[in-house]
């Protein structure tokens, strides 16, 4: 499997001749979607939504149903490509396995009502890779890459670092970036790479662009 880390949460999969964009938001480089096959969408935020960039996949989109429900009300020309995804159930999307894992996103803070996150865990080529949107919900199966979101309101350090733990990926990429400066993604980046070191496994910062 090809997986391609474009801006902030935007990462593209390519495995046997398909491809799949987890979360081409506001931040996320709008090439990243184009000759996709399919788009999966974590969550409502604009980091990780934009219609126009939906619009210019051209590609079926699956998310949960509550954000399903919004874009045919946002953007009714989508309809007929949106369809809904059911954490616990396993589905098929352009060749890739897909895990749907999670329904809720982290608490930003307690005034701020929650909305609904779905994580996905792809697999294909007997590689699997986990995407958790905005949440750090584990998934409930092994996986070789953990999708980190490293920096947002919603996070400290401490936490980041025992979720990734946790998961236990061999290999932890970080994502969700854009609101952080560059020298605030070296300090994340000293801890984890410390800590998940420890136990011998590999954090790795991917740039825009490059290939993981």
């Amino acid at each position: 499997m090809r997986i391609t880390k474009f801006g902030h949460s935007g990462v593209r999969f390519e495995a046997e001749g398909a491809s799949v964009v987890v979360d081409p938001g506001g931040f996320t480089e709008p090439e990243a979607v184009d000759g996709v096959d399919a788009v999966l969408i974590t969550h409502e935020h604009f980091d990780h939504v934009d219609v126009d960039r939906l619009r210019r996949a051209g590609a079926d989109v699956w998310t949960h149903a509550s954000l399903v429900e919004q874009l045919r009300t946002d953007a009714p020309d989508l309809a007929e490509r949106l369809h809904v995804v059911t954490p616990g159930t396993e589905l098929t999307v352009a060749g890739f396995a897909v895990r749907p894992v999670g329904e809720w996103h982290a608490v930003i803070h307690e005034e701020i009502p929650r909305v609904h996150n779905t994580g996905y865990v792809l697999t294909a080529a007997g590689r699997s890779v986990y995407h958790p949107g905005d949440a750090l919900t584990p998934p409930d199966v092994p996986v070789d890459v953990l999708l980190l979101p490293a920096t947002a309101p919603w996070s400290k350090v401490a936490e980041t670092i025992d979720y990734a733990r946790e998961v236990g990926a061999p290999l932890t990429v970080p994502i969700h970036e854009a609101i952080f400066s560059e020298p605030g993604r070296g300090v994340i980046d000293t801890h984890l790479q410390r800590f998940l070191g420890e136990r011998e496994l590999d954090y790795r910062r991917v740039a825009t662009g490059q290939d993981v």
